[in-house]
């Protein structure tokens, strides 16, 4: 079963790169497979060469990659980009997810990518790349930011979108994708990665936890006020419940960030160093665009710069994107010491 929606999200929110544009890997795949003592470069996964059709096994991946999406899901590293994922393009379209384990918003799209890629049924293979294992990968393709999900049609790079979009907006991206792949002729069909199909009979998933059922039901309706509701019902009777103060916290943030522009936000933020609600406002922005690290340097050099009503508000907003982010990630453990040195 797909996650409850993390952070990151955020439908209107989140940079929109789905103008399809014609840029050739192959240059791509050479400078990832350049040797390991080259510039910025770092040894590949071991084990890692094969042929289309094998999983490289990553680990940590969120939802589950490799044998998941019902064999349609393929982990890819930087010695297997070129089998993986140029080559297989010559026949079927290819997605990539670029995702990182510390990476909230990436929890909450992966098993949306994962489940897609089961449900189209060989249309499109999605491939998930760990930027943090594959850097050389990474910088060849120029990531800023992730969640990124690109695609690959006939060798061609096609991009797609940013940030954790809903479903439907990734069907909606999917379905265009299709579209672009059979006026290029790229018609084919893949078949289940790793041998066989995926058994019919195979047991239904756990229902998940049961206290977060009416949060469930909201969030698939799109309905953030009904699932802060029902978070909110949870915490009266367990205000101690880290997972409901998490997710609270996470659906607050799509709330406030789902209809802005990031561009305008962090323009009005850099123009507006000592507003207050400006820096909140960028700050929510960075951590759903899945920067919270640059996120916690905004509010903390803002606290630094702030006293009184001001200061604290700050504080309390960074307390609250802690929660978001998980205090158990290392990014909140350092921006906490940070936080105390910064107030006293």
């Amino acid at each position: 079963m797909a996650e409850r929606p993390r952070s990151g999200t955020i439908g209107g929110m989140t940079g929109n790169f789905s103008r399809y544009g014609a840029v050739d890997l192959s240059g791509l795949a050479n400078r990832a497979n350049q040797p390991a003592g080259a510039p910025g470069g770092r040894p590949a996964s071991a084990g890692a060469a094969g042929a289309p059709g094998t999983t490289a096994g990553a680990t940590g991946a969120p939802g589950g990659a490799g044998g998941a999406g019902g064999g349609f899901v393929v982990d890819v590293t930087e010695a297997t980009f070129q089998a993986e994922v140029v080559n297989r393009s010559a026949t079927v379209p290819v997605v990539i997810d670029f995702w990182a384990t510390w990476c909230q918003p990436c929890k909450q799209l992966s098993p949306v990518l994962e489940k897609l890629a089961a449900e189209y049924a060989g249309k499109f293979v999605l491939a998930k790349i760990d930027v943090d294992a594959n850097p050389r990968l990474a910088q060849a393709a120029g990531i800023q930011s992730i969640p990124l999900v690109v695609a690959v049609v006939g060798g061609q790079l096609v991009p797609l979108f940013q940030g954790a979009v809903p479903e439907s907006q990734v069907r909606q991206f999917l379905d265009e994708l299709l579209r672009l792949a059979a006026g290029q002729g790229v018609t084919g069909t893949a078949q289940p990665i790793g041998g066989g199909e995926a058994p019919k009979d195979a047991p239904e998933e756990d229902a998940g936890d049961p206290r977060f059922a009416e949060v469930d039901e909201a969030l698939a309706r799109d309905d953030l006020d009904g699932a802060v509701a029902a978070y909110e019902k949870i915490l009266t009777q367990t205000p101690a419940d880290e997972e409901a103060k998490s997710g609270l916290a996470q659906v607050q943030l799509v709330r406030r960030v789902r209809t802005l522009d990031p561009t305008t936000v962090r323009s009005d933020a850099a123009a507006r160093p000592d507003d207050v609600q400006a820096q909140c406002l960028a700050a929510d922005v960075d951590v759903a665009d899945g920067q919270p690290r640059a996120a916690f340097d905004r509010l903390i050099d803002a606290i630094r710069r702030s006293a009184g009503a001001d200061r604290d508000t700050l504080r309390v907003h960074l307390l609250e994107l802690f929660e978001v982010v998980g205090g158990d990630d290392e990014l909140v453990r350092t921006a906490r010491r940070q936080l105390s040195a910064a107030l006293f």
